[in-house]
């Protein structure tokens, strides 16, 4: 193969990999309506401490009985743990408040802004792009 072909496709390849996480980085107004406030309470289900945003799952108890699984988007790790969070602050099973904003697309997911554990009243924030509240 002559040398112009393979550092084609090494810049190519470059290109690629490089852009594919900016792409999966995105603006909270893009996902996330401004407007719409949320405020639930639920038990985590799972925690994804990965970048470039950390995502809990929580189980909702709806007013006819029936539980709803959301999603909710916190800052980057490194913010998170800049503002007191660990891998291990919410644990699997543990109760907690989020405030938020919802998703501007209608599914069960969101924009963490503060998190309170219930058992003890620790209030975090945990915001990606929009401001926390003391």
């Amino acid at each position: 193969m002559k040398k112009g072909v393979v550092a084609f496709f090494a810049l190519a390849i470059g290109v690629v990999v490089s852009v594919a996480p900016a792409m999966a980085h995105h603006s909270f107004s893009a996902e996330f309506d401004g407007t719409k406030a949320v405020t639930m309470k639920g038990y985590v289900t799972k925690v994804e401490w990965t970048n470039p945003h950390v995502w809990f799952y929580i189980d909702v108890k709806q007013p006819n009985g029936t539980v709803e699984n959301w999603g909710f988007e916190m800052g980057p790790p490194h913010g998170l743990q800049g503002r007191g969070w660990t891998r291990t602050t919410m644990t699997l099973g543990e109760e907690v408040i989020v405030d938020g904003t919802l998703a501007k697309n209608g599914s069960r997911r969101g924009n963490a802004r503060n998190v309170t554990i219930a058992a003890t009243g620790k209030k975090m924030g945990a915001a990606s792009s929009e401001g926390e509240t003391p």
